[in-house]
């Protein structure tokens, strides 16, 4: 399979709430159940960091950065969100775009990059962890999920080698 990385663009709103909605229905990815516009999706992530990753012209996957916290010391550290298509997942997609994101936050001077993480969620933890991720956080009843439910979380985190972290 070839797979060609892009900008996310406001007219992949569509394909890219599809596979979000997707991460909502396993209840595995997102506390997140309500409708979302892409104008609230737009406000809450960063520019910089929206890619997709196409196979034959078509979104498989998805990743974002949001700013993990607002004190400016801090401004070199972000929050990671992907999610792949459902008919893609576990041929690659992860990898490749996770990867890409990180080569790119590099250069874009983020030093630490952070993903929360279901603590059921197995496959994503594995995905972070191919990448450089190392788990770094466990907390307990972060929240409650669509059933009521509360639900742990797993925090891991990259630390970059390339922005002068020793």
């Amino acid at each position: 399979m070839q797979y060609k990385i892009r900008a996310m663009e406001e007219k992949d709103w569509t394909s890219v709430y599809d596979i979000y909605r997707q991460g909502m229905e396993t209840n595995l990815a997102t506390f997140t159940v309500e409708n979302l516009s892409y104008e609230e999706f737009d406000r809450e992530r960063l520019k910089e960091g929206r890619f997709v990753l196409l196979v034959d012209k078509k979104i498989a996957g998805w990743t974002t950065l949001k700013q993990a916290y607002s004190i400016p010391q801090y401004r070199g550290i972000a929050e990671v969100s992907i999610y792949i298509d459902q008919d893609y997942q576990g041929k690659g997609v992860g990898s490749t775009l996770l990867n890409y994101l990180i080569d790119y936050s590099e250069k874009f001077g983020f030093w630490t990059l952070e993903a929360d993480i279901f603590a059921n969620n197995y496959g994503s933890q594995r995905l972070h962890e191919k990448c450089g991720f190392r788990k770094v956080g466990y907390r307990e009843k972060l929240g409650k999920d669509q059933y009521g439910v509360w639900r742990d979380s797993v925090l891991m985190e990259r630390r970059s080698k390339k922005v002068g972290i020793e």
